[in-house]
């Protein structure tokens, strides 16, 4: 069950059309196993159904489409090797826990060879706006969804995981929690900070655009 609401549970709405443009011309679940089996089938087809949120979180963690298509093709294939362990729940919630791993486990590598900044970034000084206050709901009305991409690119890597799978997703802290492998205390922290980035990135970018006056950003 997603804590979202009210605007921020509007921003997988928003934003979702615009990330998928380009999804289609990738490889699709049904081109990667081959039909026969009834596990194969039953996996396919559930990995139809939750190709958009897979492939769609590997583009806003990766931003870049080729890797974005590769962390959603490794995630997929290794979810259907541990098919047998998967517990019948929730689907998407533990393909998305696969497909974090792997893309956290990717991060630190590259950081392990100098092409990365650090992912443990809690103690990063962002600029941010009031925990407790909402983007107004011009900015999500006049806004669109490839702008409000642009500005959630913008929130550090730790951060954006966080609101990625909260408030894109739908997972529960529990779930998220257990994706990313901290405590639930952690992630609800994650998440405040991470909104709070992505507030101010979104005040900035309709100032700018003219959907809001320069002062409500100062």
């Amino acid at each position: 069950m997603s804590q979202s609401s009210g605007t921020w549970g509007d921003l997988g709405t928003r934003v979702g059309e615009a990330v998928l443009k380009g999804a289609d011309r990738y490889t699709r679940p049904s081109m990667l196993f081959r039909r026969g089996s009834p596990k194969r089938e039953r996996f396919e087809k559930l990995a139809e159904s939750v190709f958009p949120s897979v492939f769609g979180t590997a583009l806003r963690l990766t931003r870049n489409h080729e890797e974005a298509q590769d962390l959603a093709q490794e995630a997929l294939v290794r979810a259907f090797d541990a098919f047998d362990r998967f517990d019948g729940r929730n689907f998407k919630a533990w393909v998305l826990r696969i497909e974090t791993n792997l893309y956290i486990n990717r991060y630190r590598k590259k950081q392990r060879t100098g092409t990365e900044s650090s992912l443990d970034e809690e103690n990063a000084v962002e600029p941010v706006a009031a925990a407790h206050e909402a983007p107004d709901r011009q900015i999500f009305d006049e806004m669109l969804g490839e702008e409000v991409e642009e500005a959630l690119a913008q929130v550090p890597d730790v951060f954006r995981m966080a609101v990625i799978l909260s408030d894109l997703e739908g997972l529960s802290y529990d779930e998220i929690a257990e994706a990313l492998e901290v405590p639930v205390g952690t992630v609800r922290s994650r998440i405040a900070r991470g909104r709070a980035i992505l507030r101010k990135e979104l005040e900035s970018f309709a100032a700018e655009r003219g959907y809001l006056g320069q002062e409500t950003v100062d």
